[in-house]
Parts: structure tokens; C-alpha cells; sequence
């Protein structure tokens, strides 16, 4: 099957507790450890960004996010060729939930620091939408709610 070309949606989302990030650690193929990423991942035929991030960090996570905000889109140009664009988001999961992966390519869920992230990225889009969360950028989700359906 042929590569599709142009730009792949992705979803990620910052969720923050106690000065603490969760993450995921998991390999891309690309970098010869484990890297660590927000929960995040495609946006499947017919899904909003938004269904996409709650349904990614559940399968990714095992827990139900509340998002929040909407921090921005952030076009990557990844080590592996492809391009992507990818649109993050701000939550929240309960508070005594204890993240378990459901996802087989998901090796541990971690609740780490922005120093402790940066040791292993799995890009700079990581670090660079937990900057911006850090700066206080913030969005309101209704900036991307819009779904504009042409098909029956």
C-alpha cells in the first residue's frame, strides 16, 4: 500500500498535575530508545479532533479526559519524513485514576516533569506545546467544534 502524501492529523493533549506531565513511553521506529509523548495520535475517518484526543488517551491511558482547552496547531516536519499537523489540546483525568495502557505500542504511562520529558522527546512538538501551556496559552475549545458535514 502507497504512503498517502501530504500532511497527517494528530491530536495530543496536556494534562498537568502538581507540576507533573502525563506521558507516555513508547518507541517510533525512528530513535533507538524509548521516548516519551503527551497522549496522542491520529484523527480516525469521520472523528472530530476533539472525539479523536478523548479516544486516543483512553486507548493510550485507560483514562477519561476532560478537555479543556484548545492551546494550538503546531505543523511538525518529523525525523522520519513524514509531515504532520498536529493539534493540541489541554485536560484533565481524575485525580485517583491510575493511567494503565491499553495500546500494545504503549510501554508505561508516567507522570514526569518538563526536565524529565525533555531527556527523552519523541519530537519538539512535545516540548513545544508544554511550553506554550507553561506560557499560559489558552483557547477555547468552540475554536474547534466547527464540523462542517457535506456528506450524506
Amino acid at each position: 500500500m502507497e504512503e498517502p502524501k501530504g500532511w497527517r492529523v494528530t491530536v495530543a493533549v496536556v494534562v498537568e498535575r502538581e507540576g507533573r506531565f502525563l506521558v507516555v513511553e513508547e518507541t517510533d521506529g525512528v530513535h533507538p530508545e524509548r521516548v516519551f509523548n503527551q497522549p496522542a495520535g491520529h484523527v480516525d475517518p469521520g472523528e472530530t479532533l476533539r472525539q479523536a484526543m478523548v479516544r486516543e488517551t483512553w486507548e493510550e491511558t485507560g483514562l477519561d479526559l476532560t478537555l479543556e482547552h484548545f492551546l494550538g496547531v503546531y505543523q511538525i516536519q518529523a525525523k522520519n519524513g513524514r509531515d504532520y499537523m498536529r493539534f493540541a489540546f489541554t485536560g484533565s483525568v481524575p485525580p485517583d485514576a491510575e493511567a494503565r495502557p491499553r495500546d500494545p505500542e504503549i510501554l508505561a504511562c508516567h507522570w514526569l516533569t518538563r526536565e524529565e520529558i525533555a531527556r527523552r522527546p519523541r519530537s519538539s512538538a512535545v516540548l513545544a506545546v508544554i511550553d506554550d501551556y507553561l506560557a499560559g496559552t489558552r483557547h477555547p475549545l468552540s475554536a474547534v467544534e466547527r464540523v462542517l458535514r457535506d456528506r450524506a
